[in-house]
């Protein structure tokens, strides 16, 4: 059996990754896969990067990987861009779409967003007919093992809550954010534990972790920095709600 670790949605958020990486090492992972957004928001994308492309077997490319690279007139994403520099904005464009896998007989097709595009966002209260859209093949998706075929699962990021759902004999899995969370304030991850590689069914479990953080110290971390949009986003790692809900100051 191999225990991956899924991790998603970093957002420069430098000790909320930390604390992730420490207790991925003490679950004694044996690969690690990071489903994108290593930047944008918070203040440290040049040590998130690096410390992402040194310690992942795998990343894909997140909705703000793409933005950052692509816009150049919204401090937003050029703030992030000027910051990471040209050889790791060139590491963040070369990213895959989505990254596919046998465990113990499962085909698994990880990926930022859904099938359809990094900035196609899929919520679990969403109709039934969208959630099931996620197990479509598009001409998008990186999948040398089973093209055109329909996973058993599919594991994703961008929304920023965890959650896991059967629907029609499939399971829809999102490991939640690392650097901002939406759903509660801990950092969060999923362990899949399983035979990697492996067509033959055997058994096969998933745990969703949470890790407790410094939160204050990566409060004091972007409101030290010349960051853009820093109380917004100091607002989110405290409260865990997303900007677009709290009622402004």
């Amino acid at each position: 059996m191999q225990t991956i670790a899924v991790l998603s949605d970093i957002h420069g958020n430098m000790q909320a990754l930390e604390a992730v990486l420490l207790d991925i090492e003490r679950q004694g992972a044996d690969k690690i896969i990071c489903l994108g957004d290593l930047v944008g928001k918070g203040p440290n994308p040049t040590e998130v990067t690096d410390l992402i492309f040194a310690q992942c077997d795998v990343v894909v490319r997140g909705n703000w990987d793409e933005l950052v690279v692509n816009i150049q007139d919204d401090e937003n994403f050029s703030w992030h861009a000027d910051k990471l520099g040209v050889e790791r904005l060139a590491k963040l464009k070369q990213l895959p779409f989505s990254y596919d896998c046998i465990i113990s007989g499962r085909h698994v097709r990880m990926l930022h967003a859904s099938p359809q595009s990094v900035y196609h966002r899929v919520q679990p209260w969403d109709d039934k007919e969208k959630r099931l859209g996620m197990f479509e093949f598009t001409a998008q998706l990186n999948d040398p093992l089973h093209p055109c075929q329909s996973p058993d699962i599919v594991i994703y990021g961008d929304i920023h809550q965890a959650y896991l759902q059967h629907i029609q004999g499939r399971t829809l899995l999102n490991c939640g954010s690392v650097g901002n969370p939406l759903d509660m304030t801990q950092a969060s991850y999923v362990l899949i534990t399983g035979q990697l590689g492996s067509i033959e069914q055997d058994s096969f479990s998933v745990q969703f972790c949470r890790v407790p953080y410094d939160i204050e110290q990566a409060v004091r971390a972007a409101e030290r920095s010349d960051m853009p949009a820093v109380k917004p986003y100091v607002r989110e790692l405290r409260t865990g709600v997303y900007r677009g809900l709290q009622k402004p100051e």
